[in-house]
Formats: structure tokens, sequence, C-alpha cells
């Protein structure tokens, strides 16, 4: 029987079976189609420096935490599996056009402050210079704010999970795909297996890391989570290696350039449940915003466009803790934009608490039964997140 079977073959749950591994645990990941190729797939890697300190939130610490650890898991990744994960410190622009944008902007540069992160102010002809390829949208639309985070750094996310199933695969643990849960059994107070289209799978303890569908799943405990799918489009360009040379951020919007050529925009957040499927207007907002904020690029090529389900929860905090009355099973999900991001310190948070030992840090604010709030009052996007 293993130590630990986990619901969910994302990069969080990836990433906890690797952690759990690494700690000798025997584990098991099963996932309803293959691994990785939801949401954690989808994604654009954008890794935003964070500090830790004596006053940050919860969440702060776990994004320091994180932020301190995927150097290592890089390295670490690479050594055992030699796959390059794409980890590289590119920096970050942070833009403004509109007054709005502008004082949220303003706002998070006081917060990086504040927790003494690397920020630069950069004026028009600053940006010009270093990034040359936004000279005639910076001409076209006019500036309001700039700022530049050096210590931002970049995954690519096909490649980090391609090393996480590697790197899970040399530790012993079972990946089970187009395995898909329909049931739970229990005895007192501990779940005893999971019943899915393959059969049972049983364990000594269990992990629930389904993204968007970990709402379903808690239904089926009487567990009422207030998350939900958001649609995020992207589209993928192909141009000459170094025309930009930084990770550029609009609000939620992006383009992230990678050392081939490629550059990948996003992202669109649409609320309109499970359907993933690319649309006419979203890939055309995306070309548009390409267009606007880099001119220069009209005669890029287009590769591809996907889509990919965010999973939201209503106050922008994930949930990571235990399911309510059973001692012997956890949930983590609801990281939103930054499930890869946070993917490594969730992981040693999460194998802290199946294992017994103390958590780093309280995790009391991303507890599954803190208080809600309506969802449809919460906007689906917060920005500028430190």
């Amino acid at each position: 029987m293993n130590d630990v079977l986990i619901v969910g073959g994302g990069v969080i749950g990836l990433s906890i079976a690797y952690e759990l591994a690494e700690r000798g645990a025997q584990v098991c990941v099963l996932d309803r189609g293959e691994l990785g190729r939801e949401a954690s797939w989808a994604g654009a890697g954008i890794l935003p420096p964070a500090k830790m300190s004596s006053q940050a939130t919860a969440y702060q610490q776990l994004a320091a935490l994180c932020y301190q650890l995927h150097p290592a898991w890089a390295e670490k990744l690479q050594q055992q599996t030699a796959i390059d994960t794409g980890f590289r410190r590119t920096g970050g622009l942070y833009l403004a056009w509109q007054d709005r944008e502008a004082k949220d902007l303003e706002q998070a540069a006081q917060l990086w402050q504040q927790q003494q992160i690397a920020v630069e102010k950069w004026d028009a002809g600053q940006l010009a210079h270093h990034e040359p390829l936004l000279a005639d949208g910076l001409a076209g639309q006019g500036l309001r704010l700039a700022h530049f985070l050096p210590e931002e750094c970049q995954l690519r996310n096909p490649h980090h999970l391609q090393a996480l199933v590697a790197a899970c695969r040399m530790h012993d643990v079972e990946l089970l795909t187009h395995c898909e849960v329909n049931g739970f059994e229990f005895r007192r107070e501990r779940m005893t297996g999971v019943r899915t289209n393959s059969g049972k799978q049983e364990a000594e303890n269990f992990v629930l890391t389904a993204g968007a569908w970990s709402a379903e799943l808690g239904r089926q405990l009487g567990v009422e989570l207030a998350l939900k799918p958001i649609r995020g489009q992207m589209v993928l360009l192909k141009s000459e290696p170094g025309r930009l040379r930084h990770i550029i951020n609009v609000g939620p919007r992006y383009l992230v350039p990678r050392e081939d050529g490629r550059i990948l925009a996003g992202s669109t957040e649409e609320d309109v449940g499970f359907v993933k499927e690319n649309t006419p207007d979203g890939v055309a907002g995306l070309i548009e915003f390409i267009r606007e904020l880099a001119p220069a690029l009209h005669k890029a090529t287009f590769e591809r466009s996907w889509a990919g389900l965010r999973p939201n929860t209503h106050d922008g905090l994930p949930y990571v803790g235990p399911l309510p009355g059973l001692g012997n099973a956890w949930l983590a999900a609801g990281h939103f934009r930054s499930g890869l991001t946070l993917s490594p310190g969730t992981a040693v948070v999460v194998a802290s608490l199946v294992l017994g030992q103390t958590p780093p840090f309280d995790l009391s604010p991303f507890r599954l039964n803190r208080p809600g709030l309506d969802m449809a009052s919460v906007s689906a996007g917060i920005n500028y997140i430190p």
C-alpha cells in the first residue's frame, strides 16, 4: 500500500509527490487526463521576486519560500533528469498606460520596497533604451508609469513539468493517467480509498490537488469550496532570439520572451465555466495587445494558441490544509494564475503536514473553512500581488 495517494497530476500534485518521494515516502499520483496538461501546462511561468520578513502575510511568506526554492529545484531537476526547465533570471517590466493601472502599480511598488525587493522606476527614454522593441508602442500610447524588477525570473512550464514527471518516475512514484475519481471510502474518521474508473486505490494518506476540478471532489466529501475555473487564453509567436529582453507585464496581460525567440502572450480572464476552447475574440484581443505594445512584432510568425482553466478562489488565496473531519486527507488547490509560481513551497508545506511535521509558517489563512465571500462580488483578477 502506498504511503500517499495524490489526486491530481498538475504542477501542484507532481511537486508534492516529488517532495514526499525525496523524503522517503511511497507515492501514487492519479489524474483524470494526462499529467500536467491543464492549467499547469497552459501558463507563462513568470516567477515574481518575493522576500521573507517577519511582517509578511501568509501568502507573502509562501511566495518568498517559493522564490527561494525555485533556483534549487531547477538545478536539482536538471541534475537528476538532464532536462533544462528554462529557469532564467530575465527581469520583469511592469507598465501602466491608464491612470487606474498607474495607481495600482504605484501601490505595488510601495509594497515591493517595503519588502526590500529591488525595483527601479524607468521613464520612457530608459524603457526605450533597455527594451527598444517597445519604442514604437511607447510613442503611440503615452506611458503613465514603468517599474523594473531585476530579480524577476521565468520557467518554461512544459519543460518544468516534463522534469517533474521524469524525477517522480526516478523516485518510483506510481503515475496513473486517465484515472477519474468517482467516489471515496472511509473508516471512522479516516479516508481509506478512492474509487476510480480503473478500480479502487488505497493509501495511508490522501492529498487532493485537482485544480479547478477540486470543488467537485470537495462536494463529494461534503465540503463546499468557493472555487471556480477562470479561462485564460494564450498566443505563441516565433521571432528572432533576443528581440524582447525582459518579461513585460501590463495588468493581467504579459509578454514572455524565450531564449529561442518564441514570445508568449497572455492572458484573458473569462468566467465561462469548464469551457477550455480558444475563441476568435480572445485570440484577436491578444494579437491586438501585442501590436499595440510592440508594433515591431507584426512580422513575427503566429505559431499557435491555447487555453487553460485556472482555479480561482473568492479571496485570491489558495486552499491548503486538512479536509474537515478527516485525519489523513488534505487539499491544495485554488492557486489561480500562480500554480507554477507557488508549487515548490506548497509542496514543502503539504509534505510537512502529511508527515506530521510543523510547516515553516502559519497556514491558517489558507484553511478550507475560512470565511467566504460572494464569488460574483470579487474580481477574477488580482494584479501585482508581491
